[in-house]
């Protein structure tokens, strides 16, 4: 269902703040906007806490919101974070340890891989969507390349994805299944100047911009 979601979207926002308040606004702008995922980066004192709260007001508040967790470098990180309700992890690293933890909980991985071995025993061990990251250091044509003789794997490149119309048709043309976007789409202007109708409006125009680019 998360894998179908993914794919359905076509984008997971990133994001992280230390504020459970600030981080709710953020997700219901989000929501607004369209987008039925959030990966939350747990990379600060506390992470988790904030991501509890964070998934019980959606629970209650935003049906159909789907909440991951990214950052995550070993499996008690993920095993904490499914306790704690989340629907995927994703990782900036592929290690075996994470995919046990989260395949004997049924809950979707994505781990980051950089090469076709790796992902290759990353479906092995029953990935369905691998994270390319950092994805401006590979480029749209790696994907393209790891498309022709495995035309079954499914990438999400993030790290090097814009929410621009020329950056989305690159990376989605050349077979990406999703892509993830951070402070390009969040960005810190907007959570400084708490524009949280400005950050609807981007997230329906990426939106928008990926339906178009697949229409085609």
């Amino acid at each position: 269902e998360v894998a179908q979601t993914m794919k359905e979207n076509g984008m997971v926002p990133l994001f992280f703040h230390s504020d459970i308040e600030l981080s709710k606004k953020v997700l219901k702008a989000c929501y607004d906007g369209g987008s039925r995922l959030m990966e939350f980066t747990s990379r600060g004192d506390f992470a988790h806490e904030v991501f509890g709260a964070l998934n019980k007001y959606a629970l209650a508040e935003l049906p159909g919101m789907i909440l991951g967790v990214g950052s995550i470098t070993d499996a008690a990180s993920a095993s904490l974070y499914m306790s704690l309700g989340a629907n995927f992890i994703v990782t900036p690293v592929f290690r075996e340890d994470i995919a046990i933890a989260c395949n004997r909980r049924k809950v979707l991985w994505s781990p980051g891989c950089g090469t076709l071995t790796e992902i290759a025993r990353a479906e092995e061990l029953g990935c369905e969507i691998v994270k390319l990251f950092p994805a401006d250091t590979y480029g749209p044509e790696f994907i393209k390349a790891i498309k022709g003789p495995c035309p079954w794997t499914n990438i999400m490149p993030t790290g090097g994805v814009y929410p621009t119309k020329e950056s989305l048709s690159s990376w989605l043309n050349a077979g990406a299944t999703c892509v993830g976007l951070g402070s390009q789409l969040i960005s810190k202007d907007i959570l400084d100047k708490k524009d949280f109708d400005g950050l609807t409006a981007k997230v329906k125009q990426v939106l928008d911009i990926i339906k178009e680019i697949r229409e085609k």
